[in-house]
């Protein structure tokens, strides 16, 4: 585990990112999900009512997972077809899927370090990437899939209270075309990237990311229901 893991893990005072009183259920987007195998998800409307009617039990939960998982939904959105000998299917966050204009908060005081409308369809939409400091560490939180209107009043710099409401969360199209979620990311080596970071990796590159992309669940804290 590394110092940032260790760091995230013995620290227990983090703000909840997405608020809800709904109780959270575990969604598979691998091949393991034989749900999905004999689907056409390519049209967002349809996917949307897949998650949120039929995954989700009518809205009764808030869907939650993604971490490391292989996923078999990238391959209905070209974005991620780029290199098709190492495609990306690997994703490096976690996914929260509530209705779009939930009220997304920061987990830790920190600061914009950037933001950007990622404008592709399949991409992260409008994106916020925070910078924090916990016990000597320094890290990033990216927020992908947001609402326009979250990025309208936003500066580089700009200070971000623990707990306060900075964005929310997208609907299609503007939300990259995607059914409304959250996706969250912890980063500790950003580069020189701004206001977009790879969230999905290739099988190939898997090791190296995820060793800079630490759990997002260690600072959620989130207990998934398997049923």
């Amino acid at each position: 585990m590394s110092n940032l893991a260790l760091t995230l893990a013995g620290f227990h005072h983090f703000s909840q990112v997405i608020q809800t009183d709904k109780p959270f259920k575990k969604l598979d987007f691998s091949a393991a999900n034989a749900a999905l195998l004999n689907r056409d998800l390519s049209e967002t409307e349809v996917f949307t009512r897949f998650v949120f009617d039929e995954l989700l039990q009518e809205n009764k939960y808030a869907g939650i997972g993604g971490y490391g998982e292989n996923r078999v939904i990238y391959r209905h959105r070209k974005h991620f077809e780029g290199d098709s000998v190492n495609p990306r299917s690997i994703h490096l966050g976690t996914d929260i899927w509530v209705a779009a204009g939930e009220a997304v908060y920061a987990p830790l005081a920190g600061k914009v370090h950037s933001f950007a409308f990622n404008d592709n369809y399949g991409d992260y939409g409008p994106t916020i990437i925070l910078t924090h400091e916990l016990s000597g560490n320094t890290f990033h939180t990216l927020y992908g899939h947001l609402s326009l209107a979250s990025l309208e009043v936003l500066v580089v710099g700009k200070n971000i209270n623990a707990g306060e409401r900075f964005a929310s969360v997208g609907n299609f199209p503007e939300n990259g075309d995607w059914p409304p979620h959250l996706h969250f990311q912890v980063i500790t080596d950003i580069g020189s990237y701004n206001g977009d970071f790879p969230g999905v990796s290739s099988i190939a590159d898997r090791n190296y990311y995820l060793s800079i992309c630490p759990d997002p669940n260690l600072i959620l804290g989130i207990v998934e229901n398997e049923h």
